[in-house]
């Protein structure tokens, strides 16, 4: 009975997550919504980041500061996101040692 519950959960857990997978090619969105959906990424990266920068080192805060500079350039020439975020951890790494 046990085993019964897993898999129905699993199986409830995981179709909604699925179904949208195989729809959102389907779907044909007007630019304005392409260009706003494209923004996402980079403004959750932003408001991720942003609480942490002046707590990296709060003896030194320009350390977090130049961290999301680098952030912002990166995300400014259209580097993928997780790009990003390693550029803005190796800048803090660098400056830190």
């Amino acid at each position: 009975m046990i085993i019964l519950t897993i898999i129905g959960m699993s199986l409830a857990t995981m179709i909604p997550r699925i179904i949208p997978g195989f729809l959102v090619d389907k779907l044909q969105f007007r630019p304005w919504v392409n260009r706003w959906l494209n923004a996402i990424p980079y403004a959750a990266l932003g408001a991720l980041i942003f609480p942490g920068i002046l707590s990296v080192i709060p003896e030194q805060p320009f350390i977090g500061i130049i961290g999301g500079l680098v952030a912002i350039v990166l995300a400014y020439f259209g580097l993928n996101v997780v790009l990003v975020v390693l550029g803005s951890i190796l800048a803090v790494f660098l400056l830190t040692i």
